[in-house]
């Protein structure tokens, strides 16, 4: 079972003693959220200048990139984020990646991956995404960013702000059940689809 941790509303957590470690384990969503929407506007650029690809072809893989985000967004969720923590490095692994999300929940500098690493893993996913998908890359991979980021706001929002009295609440209502009431349903942050498909979504309870 992973570590249990009780939510506070107020507050944060020092994850490590060394200050710099601290200060890049910390971000304002800005940062994340500028950074991959110029990566992805890059790609694109790059894909219209430097490829052969029809413009039909790149929309197409665009939005393909972006549902794809969505099913890793879950999976990370569901089987990293909340990993079974059977022994005492994973305990501390799996707090130190969500955990502390969990016990501080409204900690604004915590609600999105650190801009250094963010900046790795999608240089990462360009280079190993390339080898098998060639210029495709292109349009697939600025569809995935724009979905990561996509996500980063909802999480950021949901977090944040009030619910709004539209159909958007039920993203608010998803994963305040999750935080609140029962981590091991809801993993879905930005859409509820693939928790539906896994059976993940949490019904509601009958009198």
């Amino acid at each position: 079972m992973e570590a249990d941790v009780l939510p506070k509303n107020k507050g944060t957590k020092q994850l490590f003693e060394n200050p710099i470690l601290e200060k890049l384990s910390r971000t304002h969503i800005s940062i994340p959220l500028s950074i991959f929407f110029l990566y992805a506007s890059i790609l694109l650029y790059w894909s219209i200048t430097h490829t052969s690809l029809h413009p039909m072809t790149t929309t197409g893989v665009f939005f393909i990139g972006l549902i794809a985000f969505t099913w890793v967004e879950y999976m990370t969720h569901r089987h990293i984020f909340h990993m079974r923590t059977y022994t005492q490095l994973r305990v501390k692994l799996q707090y130190t990646m969500h955990g502390v999300h969990h016990e501080f929940p409204k900690d604004k500098d915590r609600l999105a991956m650190p801009p250094l690493l963010s900046i790795t893993i999608a240089t990462i996913l360009l280079l190993l995404f390339r080898l098998v998908m060639g210029d495709l890359v292109f349009a697939f991979l600025p569809g995935f960013l724009v979905g990561y980021a996509a996500y980063l706001s909802v999480h950021y929002m949901v977090h944040a702000f009030q619910p709004p009295k539209n159909f958007f609440k039920v993203l608010w209502v998803n994963h305040s059940v999750h935080h609140y009431k029962d981590g091991e349903f809801i993993f879905g942050v930005s859409s509820p689809l693939w928790d539906y498909i896994y059976g993940t979504m949490r019904e509601k309870k009958t009198s």
